[in-house]
C-alpha cells in the first residue's frame, strides 16, 4: 500500500507482537486473580500483605494489589507496544523488573511485613522465568544483523 508514492509499512514487527502477547497475558492473569475458582481461597484475599491466603490456580499467592499490578503492567505494555522501540523498552525494562522481584522474593521471607505484594516460592521462580524470557524477547527480536560487503 502506498500513499503519494511513499510506502506505508502496515506489518507489525516481531518485538511488537511479543510485547502485545506478554501484555495480554498480564491482563488475563490480573483478571483471573479476581475470579473465584481460578483463584482458590478467594474469600481469604486481602488488599495487600503476606496474610492473603488466595492463590491463583492454587499455586501463586495473590492479593488485590498483586492483581492490580498485573493489570497495570499489562496496560502499560499495550500502550508501549504501539512502537517497536516502546515494545523493546517494555520487554527489556519489564524483564529487569521481574529479575529484581525474583531476587527480592528470595531475600524477603514469606511471612515478613516487607512481603507486601505478596510473593511465595512459586511466584519467585515464575518471576525468574518471566524476567529471563522478557529480556530474551526484547534483545533477540531487535538484534541488528550485520550486513556483509
Amino acid at each position: 500500500m502506498s500513499t503519494h508514492g511513499n510506502a506505508v509499512d502496515t506489518a507489525r514487527s516481531p518485538v511488537r507482537t511479543a510485547a502485545l502477547v506478554v501484555s495480554a497475558t498480564f491482563l488475563l492473569v490480573g483478571v483471573a486473580g479476581f475470579i473465584p475458582g481460578l483463584t482458590t481461597d478467594y474469600g481469604d484475599m486481602t488488599f495487600a500483605g503476606h496474610q492473603s491466603e488466595a492463590h491463583l490456580l492454587g499455586i501463586f499467592q495473590v492479593s488485590i494489589l498483586h492483581n492490580i499490578v498485573h493489570l497495570l503492567f499489562g496496560a502499560a505494555g499495550l500502550a508501549m507496544a504501539r512502537t517497536a522501540s516502546g515494545a523493546r523498552a517494555f520487554l527489556i525494562g519489564g524483564g529487569a523488573i521481574y529479575l529484581v522481584l525474583w531476587v527480592y522474593g528470595l531475600i524477603v521471607g514469606e511471612d515478613s511485613a516487607a512481603n507486601f505484594v505478596p510473593l511465595n516460592g512459586a511466584d519467585d521462580w515464575l518471576h525468574l522465568g518471566l524476567g529471563l524470557g522478557m529480556l530474551a524477547l526484547g534483545l533477540l527480536l531487535t538484534r541488528r544483523t550485520a550486513t556483509r560487503h
